[in-house]
């Protein structure tokens, strides 16, 4: 039997064949048109009914994945569920599985970054520490002008308005102290590409305590290499940019300077950020790469 609501034609689930995920979508976006088509008086209740009915759907959502996290054994069964698309996007509309800060920090700049673009400027996010977002600004947005001005104003409300754990931002210097990078990794080299040296970035672009996500070319074979190079404390450490869990990439990292820890943004695997070593399963490790600071550039063998 099919019910009928004014302007859409609802199908009861059937009993023998599972809805794809298609269908599942076709079936939302068909009762959010209906539900707007209701007299006032009926939308109120129809709304209370669906609000009702989420909030006990997110209460036991939350109650499995807590259970699924407390245990070693259940925890990669939850890693799992999280990568399918279904039960990911259901925990999202729950607000159950959210982007770290970062991620949504960086998504907020990439909205404003065209305006600041057309007016010659930038911005790069280093860090976010206390509710305060630490950005640098470049070209016209790094200045004293009313311009300039009015495009740190609107960096400031991109973070604050759509992050909710940002309350503030701080314009650091561009030129970071010359300790960012300690005395003892200063050592020259004589080699260059041909025993598989590569210049990855200059000491400048590096934040005081975070992460830079860079792409190499291996000079012999061409191959592309992604690389994440960490700054913790004046020190600096190289790593192929792929978690060791499914090596899925690793650029948008929560990186916790104070503990020494760097946390994958996909399934939660955490690590030490000086040695690579996996807290969550010591097994794993990831893939240190040497490095080595000339001239104010830093150089990656990311190739034999």
């Amino acid at each position: 039997m099919t019910a009928t609501v004014p302007g859409v034609s609802v199908q009861p689930p059937s009993a023998t064949v599972d809805p794809t995920f298609e269908q599942l979508a076709t079936r939302v976006d068909e009762a959010v048109k209906a539900l707007e088509q209701l007299e006032p008086s009926a939308r109120v209740v129809a709304e209370e009914l669906k609000s009702a009915v989420e909030a006990i759907h997110r209460a036991g959502l939350v109650t499995i994945v807590r259970r699924l996290r407390a245990a070693d054994v259940t925890r990669p069964v939850l890693f799992d569920l999280v990568d399918d698309p279904v039960v990911h996007l259901l925990l999202s509309l729950h607000e159950i599985v959210r982007p770290d800060p970062m991620t949504q920090a960086t998504r907020m700049l990439q909205t404003v970054r065209p305006q600041l673009q057309g007016h010659g400027g930038d911005v790069t996010l280093v860090r976010i520490d206390g509710g305060t977002a630490f950005v640098r600004l470049s070209g016209a947005c790094n200045g004293c002008s009313m311009s300039s001005v009015t495009l740190r104003n609107l960096v400031e409300k991109a973070l604050v308005d759509g992050v909710a754990s940002i309350s503030g931002i701080e314009v650091m210097p561009n030129e970071p102290e010359p300790t960012v990078i300690s005395p003892e990794s200063l050592f020259s080299s004589v080699h260059r590409g041909d025993d598989g040296w590569v210049q990855a970035a200059s000491i400048t672009d590096m934040p005081d305590n975070g992460l830079v996500a860079v792409r190499l070319t291996v000079p012999q074979t061409g191959r592309e290499v992604s690389v994440l190079l960490v700054s913790q404390s004046g020190q600096l450490s190289c790593y192929v940019n792929e978690c060791a869990h499914e090596a899925l990439p690793l650029d948008n990292a929560v990186f916790d300077a104070e503990n020494g820890t760097l946390t994958c943004p996909w399934h939660g695997f955490c690590y030490d950020a000086s040695s690579g070593e996996c807290l969550t399963a010591p097994e794993a490790q990831l893939e240190q790469l040497p490095l080595r600071v000339t001239g104010g550039q830093i150089w990656i063998r990311a190739g034999a």
